[in-house]
């Protein structure tokens, strides 16, 4: 048993050893292995570090060539640009030295100048003191006399260039205004009634007369105290006559009276009643027809008493003419016209209707219709051209605008049209004196008529001291001194002649 185990035992050791001489010798051939493969992998780096080696000193190498090189060229350059500023400033130098000779140069012409300068207004003096005294005039004189010709010379040139251009604006204006013109009152038909200064009232029969009448006269007595008109009763069967110059007045007397005959009770009380009503009537007829007026026009809204005073023009006549009939053709008019002209048709319209606004308040207030017409529309904030244009329709300022040009235009072609007006024949005869007047207070005029109604003035001139220029100039300022001294509607034609006549006797 023993000894099967020493075999045992002796057998495992044997083949441990074996097994171990096995394992060392696998181990230093594997180890031989990888100690050949770390040689040749340490080669291998040895031999790529040798490379790059190798290779960055080539790249040291050229870089120092590009360097060295780089280095070489800047320096050529540095060197050329020193050797061009070199040059340059030679060049200069010598430039330099130039300009200083030139410098010299022209202060010795300066001094030349200078002395030949002396020399002439020397000579000069010398030349105009034998001048002063070959012509017996001093030089101050001679320069006058040379300036009025020259003045006079340019005057006359001045003014035929004057006509020439004035000649041809003329025309054209004249032939676009004529289309205006045309258009509007071909568009525009209007009617016309001259304003009479007396009623005629027809009663039932001549029995109605003594009831106005009235015991001792007390109801004509009454009724013209109250209603402020003449009433005139004459043998004329069947009427009478109402007369005052306020048309508004004399509406009211009319229909008051009216109202009475047909009533029959005609006492003092009951004309103080009737009459009452009928003026209340009358202020609401009034507002109403001027709200009518404006919204018809398209011009609504409207502050209540410039309407109201529209309506009260109904009842207000200018000339004879009606003044709300002339007011409402002077805005379609105008707006027709300031449409053409490219202007504004609703403001033309307005400042047209408000134009005349101020005569509404003439009669009870007194004064100038023009500056209680503007202080009305300013109170109740209208446009500045409508302000404009009550001023610039009788020439109290210069129409700023297209609108107010057309209202000034149409006011005065509703106002000269035939028929329109009547003149008294009182201020017809003074505007015609004072035409003639301003026309014969010019230099050289002889003589000066006024003809066709006062429309056209004639003027002879003496043609010793006017010449043809001299005539253009005159005319324009007759026609400038008419303007701002006379008031007349339309215009007036100033027409001068010169006529020149040699009389000679043969004996």
């Amino acid at each position: 048993m023993t000894e099967n185990t020493l075999v045992v035992l002796l057998l495992i050791l044997v083949g441990v050893g074996i097994t171990y001489l096995i394992m060392r010798n696998a181990n230093n051939k594997q180890f031989k292995h990888l100690e050949s493969e770390a040689k040749a992998k340490a080669s291998a780096i040895e031999y790529e570090a040798e490379h790059l080696l190798h290779e960055a000193k080539v790249k040291i190498q050229q870089d120092e060539v590009l360097l060295e090189k780089k280095f070489q060229d800047k320096d050529i350059d540095i060197l050329k640009q020193k050797t061009a500023l070199e040059l340059e400033l030679k060049t200069l130098s010598k430039k330099e030295n130039e300009i200083s000779r030139a410098r010299k140069g022209l202060q010795k012409r300066e001094l030349s100048l200078n002395t030949l300068e002396n020399q002439k207004k020397e000579e000069i003096a010398k030349s105009i003191v034998l001048l002063e005294k070959a012509a017996f005039m001093t030089r101050d004189e001679a320069k006058k006399h040379l300036l009025e010709e020259l003045k006079n010379e340019s005057k006359l040139e001045l003014a035929l260039i004057t006509q020439k251009y004035e000649k041809e604006a003329h025309l054209t204006a004249k032939k676009k205004a004529d289309y205006i013109l045309s258009q509007a009152v071909t568009r525009y038909a209007g009617e016309f009634a001259g304003e009479r200064l007396m009623n005629i009232i027809n009663l039932p029969s001549d029995e109605h007369k003594g009831r106005i009448i009235g015991k001792e006269g007390r109801n004509i007595k009454s009724l013209e105290q109250l209603l402020g008109v003449d009433i005139i009763i004459d043998e004329t069967p069947g009427v009478i006559l109402v007369s005052n110059f306020n048309l508004y007045r004399r509406a009211i007397a009319t229909k008051t009276i009216e109202l009475l005959v047909e009533d029959g009770r005609i006492h003092p009380g009951r004309i103080e009643e009737v009459h009452a009503k009928v003026e209340s009537e009358f202020e609401e007829k009034i507002l109403e027809e001027g709200e009518n007026i404006v919204v018809e026009l398209g011009l609504y809204p409207m502050a209540e008493e410039l309407m109201r005073l529209l309506g009260r023009m109904r009842y207000r006549a200018s000339y004879g003419q009606n003044a709300l009939a002339h007011t409402l053709e002077v805005a379609k008019l105008g707006a027709i016209m300031a449409v053409e002209m490219g202007g504004d048709e609703k403001l033309a319209l307005r400042a047209g209707l408000l134009h005349d606004i101020g005569k509404a308040l003439t009669q009870e207030q007194g004064g100038n219709h023009v500056d209680l017409g503007v202080e009305v529309c300013r109170r109740h904030n209208e446009h500045p051209t409508v302000i404009n244009a009550i001023y610039a329709h009788h020439g109290h300022e210069e129409p700023d605008g297209v609108e107010s040009a057309a209202v000034c235009a149409a006011d005065v072609l509703s106002a000269s049209r035939p028929g329109a007006r009547r003149e008294v024949l009182e201020s017809f005869v003074q505007r015609v004196k004072e035409v003639e007047e301003i026309a014969l207070s010019k230099k050289g005029v002889l003589d000066a008529y006024a003809i066709n109604a006062g429309r056209e003035i004639r003027v002879f001139v003496d043609a010793g001291k006017i010449d043809d220029a001299t005539v253009y100039l005159l005319s324009k300022e007759i026609a400038k001194d008419i303007e701002n001294k006379v008031q007349y509607p339309g215009e007036i034609k100033v027409n001068v002649i010169r006529e020149k006549r040699e009389i000679q006797y043969a004996r």
